[in-house]
Order: structure tokens, then C-alpha cells, then sequence
């Protein structure tokens, strides 16, 4: 198990007013909205989440530094749990022509609207219970996900991982470092349920029997 450093850079490149997100709009009936995964999450008003999440191409250079960083060749198996429009995974089948792909989201509506190209490959799902065989994938990715679900529902979405990863794994979730990204977490965030310090983090990983990577977000 390593610390790799793939998301930050993307995540840093959009401002956010934290103080703002939360006097604006009733946070609480925001969060309960987002929570719905559907239209007002993806492609609704801001204040519900993504506030219009469509493909841009900005994934590539990241699938293209995960694709050399894991080794990954035409015939390797990729999988994305919590895979939403699925434009990650596009964008691996242009870093890495041959590359199988297979996503996975509880959102009924993000797969609906996934990338074109990519919707065969996807699965509506929990990954508290992955429909998929063992060892099955060269690399299974996680990335913004698992910090949506309850500590019960995390261990088995941690071990369920493991099981489906032969090789590389990779999850990647909000956390903070200090006080005040931690006040920015509570303040943006609208689906998050586990709340931990990267040191936490990698105790849950532990416990779990997690042999893979893991990435961290901050709000700064």
C-alpha cells in the first residue's frame, strides 16, 4: 500500500466559496436532494452538486498518468466503482487502446447519462456487494465514493474491492488535515457520511485487508 497523488491537482483548479455554500441555500434540503443521485445532483442548480456534469476531456492526461503509474496495456481489466458518467473510463479507452473497462454507480440516472460509448460497460450498484468475480480486474479504481457511505457499509465496500482486484487497487476520498479543512469539508460537502484524517483512513484500510493505493482531496 502507497500514497499516490493523482487527484489533488484536478481538484485545486476549481475555486469554491465554503462560507457561501452554506448561507445561500438550505444546506440541509440541498444535501437531501443531492442524496437522490439523480438529475439535481448531476446536471441540476450548484447548489445540489456537480451543477451540469458533462464530458470535457479534462480526464485524459489523469487516466493517461494512471495508465503508465499501473502498467496497464491493451487486455488489461478496469474497473470504476462509483464510475458516475462513466468519462474516467472513456478516457482510459483513449490512453489505452485494447483496455476492457466495467463501471459501477448507485446512480440510476448517471449511468443513464454515462458517456455513450461507455454505457454497455456499466452496471447500476452498490459497492457494498460488487457483481463481479474475485481477482477479476488489473486495476480497480474508487475515486470520490467511498466517503459517501456509513462505517458499517465502507468495510464491505473496502473488502469488496480487495476481492475484485488481482493487482492494482486505488481508492480516493475527501479528508482533511487540520481544523480548517475540516470546517471546509462540513461546509461543501453534501453527501458525505465518513468524516476521517488521512491516518484514519488508512486504519480502515488496514482492518480491512486493503492491499492498494490510496488518494486523498483536501478543501484548503
Amino acid at each position: 500500500m502507497a500514497l499516490v497523488e493523482f487527484f489533488n491537482v484536478m481538484h485545486t483548479r476549481t475555486r469554491r466559496d465554503y462560507v457561501q455554500r452554506v448561507t445561500a441555500h438550505d444546506k440541509a434540503e440541498c444535501a437531501a436532494k443531492a442524496k437522490q443521485w439523480g438529475f439535481d445532483y448531476w446536471d441540476g442548480e450548484r447548489q445540489y452538486g456537480y451543477g451540469g456534469y458533462r464530458y470535457d476531456g479534462r480526464w485524459l492526461p489523469l487516466a493517461e498518468k494512471m495508465a503508465r503509474h499501473y502498467g496497464l496495456t491493451a487486455g488489461s481489466r478496469v474497473l470504476d466503482v462509483g464510475c458516475g458518467k462513466a468519462f474516467l473510463l472513456f478516457e482510459f479507452t483513449r490512453a489505452v487502446p485494447g483496455i476492457e473497462v466495467a463501471g459501477l454507480d448507485i446512480s440510476t440516472y448517471g449511468i443513464a447519462h454515462a458517456k455513450e460509448e461507455m454505457r454497455p460497460f456499466l452496471t447500476v450498484g452498490n459497492a457494498t456487494s460488487l457483481p463481479y468475480p474475485d481477482q477479476s480486474f488489473d486495476l480497480v479504481l474508487s475515486a470520490g465514493t467511498l466517503h459517501n457511505l456509513y462505517c458499517y457499509d465502507l468495510e464491505k465496500a473496502i473488502r469488496e474491492i480487495e476481492r475484485v482486484g488481482r493487482d492494482a487497487k486505488l481508492i480516493m476520498v475527501e479528508s482533511y488535515r487540520n481544523e480548517r479543512e475540516k470546517a471546509n469539508l462540513l461546509y461543501w460537502q453534501l453527501t458525505c457520511e465518513s468524516f476521517y484524517t488521512p491516518q484514519e483512513w488508512q486504519w480502515w484500510y488496514q482492518r480491512c485487508g486493503y492491499t492498494g493505493d490510496w488518494d486523498f482531496i483536501y478543501f484548503e
